[in-house]
């Protein structure tokens, strides 16, 4: 009871000072206001360079002048003369200001300036006796007046639940947050170029849509008011692209956010960034193809290197990665061999012997039993790139079957280190089999299942004009940038990831 009662006392001291913190900010601001120097009144501040181009460029920049502007990180005071650090876009560079050279009042206001003002400088390019490349600043502007103070300097933001729900401050404080973010704006562009090179078209389809579909997955529902209807915000872009090889776009690509009514966890935000492509004339050993050489040629290109860390593991992103069907999977790790399985009897005492059960609700077919051995006994031990091919009919609604064993289809999901990276098949182009699967799910669906897809008349309509064989691919965006990163959490890697409000 007494440490609970000296950790009450503690926050209570926290949040008096920080509260004194922030009335003495508000008061030197009103102070500004009523001498007619309200920074919030300034609009704009023309630079000439950043905090980069000088150390860049010193030989050339050496005692010329430059305009540059940037929150102020630290403060030195020695006197009639003060040291500050700026921060800006490109990075961090010290400030050496002089009363004589600002003037008295000037120099009197910045000393009374705190950590985390933004500010703009004009001044001349040199080094400290110490070698610091430096500004030697003749005036000063303050631009915008903090009135909050950053977290310590020495340690930063580091709480972790705080850097997400307030990630400027994560900005601010944490470069490598920023690196994060520059590397995945990075891949995405390489994405973007890879797939505009060879001849792929960029699209947008509808966020809003009259049903769920284009895979399993719980949505989210919404409703428009004017047509008084309930919508569902997408799963997939999966139906609405394959409509466009219909009408003729044979390479078509999306890069877009996706949203799904699930759980969240280290690898699920309920919104996230997936890029769908579909390509005409292609199947699912193409896509494998493509797969390998984005993801090996985008980690030479971002990181410099096929080798990352990632997990706590060394991943070899070189090429060749091993190609593995799911039947082989698990009979290599578990010591079942559903090639030999012929029914639904057999796959379930099969299952039940390593301890592997169907969730409620679900059938318990061999197929749906070969998955979950797959994704119960053999998912997690998938370290190095490998492709998991020929998945069960059951869990893949709008995948072509395999001609050589219709209780298959022609699908791959790539695993790296557990994480299902992609998702891709040989998309199914006979409208009348789409259809009896659409109606399977349905049934799933009425029966309880949230996750099952439902009819989409209107597809199964663009399929009759005619779909010429296709190889579709889906691939997370942000379980790429995690890799490639070396983050473990999803959360790192978006922005703004959703949170529970804090009450």
């Amino acid at each position: 009871m007494e440490n609970i009662n000296n950790e009450d006392t503690a926050l209570q001291e926290d949040e008096q000072e920080l509260s004194e913190i922030l009335q003495i900010r508000r008061d030197k601001l009103k102070k500004l206001q009523e001498s007619n120097n309200d920074p919030f009144h300034n609009t704009k501040f023309t630079r000439t360079a950043f905090s980069s181009d000088v150390p860049d460029n010193f030989d050339a920049m050496e005692n010329t002048n430059v305009k540059m502007a940037g929150r102020i990180m630290a403060k030195r005071e020695m006197g009639k003369a003060m040291f500050l650090d700026i921060k800006d876009d490109k990075g961090r560079i010290q400030l050496y200001i002089k009363q004589n050279d600002i003037g008295e009042l000037s120099f009197e206001e910045i000393k009374k300036g705190d950590i985390g003002d933004i500010i703009g400088i004009s001044g001349r390019v040199f080094k400290t006796k110490m070698g610091e490349i430096s500004i030697h600043c003749d005036s000063i502007k303050l631009l915008a007046k903090s009135l909050r103070p950053l977290p310590e300097k020495y340690h930063g933001l580091t709480n972790q639940e705080l850097k997400y729900r307030q990630r400027y401050v994560d900005l601010i404080m944490n470069p490598e947050t920023r690196k994060t973010f520059e590397i995945r704006s990075a891949f995405i562009k390489f994405v973007r170029d890879f797939l505009d090179r060879r001849g792929y078209i960029e699209v947008e389809t509808p966020v809003l849509n009259l049903i769920s579909g284009g895979t399993t997955a719980r949505p989210f529902i919404t409703h428009h008011n004017t047509l008084s209807l309930d919508m569902y915000l997408r799963i997939a872009t999966e139906l609405h692209l394959k409509r466009l090889i219909v009408g003729g776009i044979e390479r078509v690509y999306e890069i877009g956010r996706i949203f799904r009514n699930e759980g969240m966890d280290t690898r699920h935000n309920p919104e996230f960034t997936m890029i769908e492509l579909y390509e005409a004339y292609a199947d699912y050993t193409d896509m494998m193809d493509l797969f390998e050489e984005l993801i090996s040629e985008a980690a030479e290109k971002i990181c410099g290197t096929h080798s990352l860390k990632w997990r706590g593991e060394e991943v070899d992103l070189s090429r060749g990665w091993r190609r593995l069907t799911m039947t082989d999977a698990v009979r290599e790790y578990t010591g079942i061999d559903f090639n030999t399985i012929n029914t639904n009897e057999e796959a379930i005492k099969a299952a039940a012997g390593i301890g592997v059960k169907m969730p409620e609700g679900k059938t318990a077919t061999w197929g749906d039993l070969l998955y979950e051995c797959f994704e119960q006994r053999v998912e997690e031990k998938l370290i190095q790139p490998v492709f998991i091919m020929d998945y069960p009919v059951e869990v893949s609604p709008l995948a072509k079957k395999k001609q050589s064993d219709p209780r298959l289809t022609e699908r791959f999901e790539l695993f790296i280190c557990s994480n299902e990276m992609g998702n891709a098949f040989s998309e199914l182009n006979d409208p009348i089999d789409q259809k009896k699967r659409f109606e399977r799910q349905a049934e799933l669906r009425k029966a309880g299942d949230l996750e099952a897809g439902m009819m989409d008349e209107d597809y199964i309509n663009a399929l009759e004009y005619g779909m010429p064989p296709t190889g579709g691919l889906g691939i997370g965006i942000d379980r790429c940038v995690m890799m490639i990163s070396g983050n473990n959490s999803i959360r790192d890697v978006i922005l703004f990831p959703t949170m529970k409000p804090v009450e």
